[in-house]
């Protein structure tokens, strides 16, 4: 399946869940859909109140699952603690293995069939919340870092949907933002959606990009979110625009 048919596909399968299980069973589809190990979505924090990990969607094996929750492993796992204060995505590579309680993690984790390697993206919520899409590989070095750049930008994208939609699925947050959103900001959102660039989307609209980066700020404003990408996400989610 050519790349951007790939990204389509995940989307619409997303678009397609009206349920968490249906949610769970996307997450392991879009997984086989990019060759990973495994695909773990965990919202960590709902910002309000005191609600810590309130969902989590994954792959990983239910004899790992058992070990990571019985020995409270996330107050100890470095990936859940980047979401304290990361934005960027963060290859597990990266992480201090040296640190004793790290390593003893990582190894434990290993022997359970994670992944030997591991990309996680931090998802920041517009009310606060706080969310990690990780993705793990068992390939071979210089094959994981093919993959890494080949799919980061879909991953990236695909993270920010699945947020907006796991929220609203579930119920975790109402879903209410998003319906004064004007002709022009509705399509520039779903041309931004579509892979279209700013000056792409200012020439096919006969604009200035200056205008196209009003209506997308004025968008972002009206949906509640910092990032265009989390923007795409809410309004997809929203069933605002389709791609």
């Amino acid at each position: 399946m050519a790349k951007r048919s790939l990204l389509k596909h995940a989307l619409s399968t997303l678009d397609a869940a009206s349920s968490v299980d249906d949610l769970q069973g996307t997450v392991s589809h879009i997984r086989d859909c990019y060759g990973l190990a495994h695909l773990v979505f965990h919202v960590v924090s709902l910002g309000a109140g005191n609600v810590r990990n309130p969902m989590i969607l994954l792959t990983y094996s239910r004899e790992w699952v058992d070990v990571y929750t019985s020995e409270n492993f996330f107050d100890l796992d470095p990936v859940v603690n980047l979401s304290r204060t990361g934005f960027l995505p963060v290859d597990w590579s990266l992480l201090d293995h040296a640190n004793r309680e790290t390593s003893r993690f990582f190894r434990q984790a290993h022997s359970f069939g994670v992944g030997r390697f591991g990309l996680t993206i931090p998802i920041r919520g517009p009310q606060g919340e706080r969310s990690l899409f990780s993705a793990t590989s068992n390939l071979r070095e210089s094959e994981w870092r093919h993959l890494r750049a080949d799919c980061m930008a879909d991953l990236q994208f695909l993270s920010h949907h699945l947020h907006e939609k796991a929220l609203t699925t579930s119920g975790l947050r109402n879903n209410g933002a998003g319906k004064r959103l004007s002709r022009r900001e509705l399509q520039c959102i779903k041309m931004i959606a579509n892979g279209r660039l700013v000056k792409q989307i200012a020439a096919e609209l006969q604009l200035s990009e200056s205008a196209v980066r009003l209506y997308l700020r004025n968008a972002k404003r009206k949906l509640g979110v910092s990032t265009t990408s989390q923007a795409v996400g809410r309004a997809v989610a929203g069933e605002l625009v389709h791609v």
